[in-house]
């Protein structure tokens, strides 16, 4: 557990004595997943949170008609669920898909805001912590809708290859995504974003060899 609990924002500030404990309270366990492996289903239960210890999820959303939409992709030692969870959905409205080979160790959300018959010191710590993400994962959203919400297949591939740029802190990032993936979380057809990207990278605006992107200009 140490190894990785102190990457884990939902653990921030909890120290290394308390983590066994809390785990136990918790009643956590670890599950691991095969590429491409469904881990949540549509109108599965709802109450879990799910943090990646090893690998990446997929959050995928399709409309009535079959269209398939990535709504995030979640990362290494970052959460997701939890959303739901604390708004009390019944039935998970997406699919969470393992973007790789990956490891979930999954909570009750209810154990996590709810103080236990033990009085646990650490759970006020949790419960802070879980607030701060769910604040960040709105943050997150909002983020996503700037991007979705830009007329062109261009503006919306600058927009997000500069917030990966950001969040990089440097011109030379890796998305976490694949083509199809990308084409999907930026609701555009693949073939035409591919041409676009090309385009861009004719007029010295990008370079990018696979997932590997630079940005050559503003």
């Amino acid at each position: 557990m140490d190894r990785w609990a102190k990457y884990i924002d939902l653990f921030a500030g909890i120290n290394t004595a308390e983590l066994d404990a809390m785990l136990a309270c918790l009643g956590v366990r670890n599950e691991r997943y095969g590429k491409r492996e469904v881990i949540i289903f549509p109108d599965d239960n709802a109450d879990r949170v799910g943090v990646v210890i090893r690998g990446g999820v997929l959050i995928i959303k399709e409309d009535f008609f079959g269209n398939r939409s990535i709504v995030d992709h979640i990362g290494q030692y970052d959460m997701f669920g939890e959303a739901f969870a604390c708004a009390g959905v019944q039935k998970s409205p997406v699919m969470v898909l393992a973007a790789e080979d990956t490891e979930i160790m999954w909570l009750q959300f209810s154990r996590i805001v709810n103080t236990c018959s033990s009085n646990c010191i650490f759970h006020s710590r949790l419960i802070q912590n879980m607030l701060k993400l769910l604040a960040q994962k709105n943050l997150k959203m909002n983020q996503k809708l700037e991007i979705t919400s830009k007329r062109s297949i261009r503006e919306k591939l600058l927009t997000y290859l500069v917030i990966q740029a950001d969040a990089a802190q440097s011109p030379d990032f890796v998305i976490p995504l694949s083509r199809s993936e990308l084409a999907d979380y930026l609701y555009v057809d693949r073939s035409a974003m591919s041409r676009e990207l090309c385009k861009m990278r004719d007029e010295g605006l990008i370079d990018f060899h696979k997932s590997h992107f630079t940005i050559r200009q503003a």
